[in-house]
């Protein structure tokens, strides 16, 4: 879904507020997010799933199409975690669709 598809999603929900304010609204959040991640905060978002940041230590890697080795530097990734009603949801929906195991 893109971020003009969650803006008009958002604004069907809440018809009293116009597209500004929808748009406002979810880019005010997403900066939050995005802050507290820079803050090495968890962020939780009950039924949906948490985010939070993991550390990866530097490691020598290997270029699969040129086959030279790569020296990577330590780095913070961030890692999701779906929620119970998340995983549950994904998963009877699974055997309606084409995702194969």
């Amino acid at each position: 879904m893109v971020k003009s598809e969650l803006v008009s999603a958002l604004n069907e929900k809440l018809s009293e507020l116009q597209v500004r304010d929808a748009e406002l609204a979810l880019n005010c959040t997403l900066e939050l997010m995005v802050d507290a991640l820079v803050q090495v905060e968890r962020i939780e978002i009950r039924g949906f799933g948490s985010f939070d940041c993991r550390h990866r230590s530097s490691r020598i890697a290997r270029n699969p199409k040129m086959g030279k080795t790569v020296n990577l530097s330590a780095k913070v990734v961030v890692h999701f975690k779906p929620g119970k009603e998340m995983k549950g949801r994904m998963n009877s929906s699974r055997d309606k669709s084409s995702i194969t195991a």
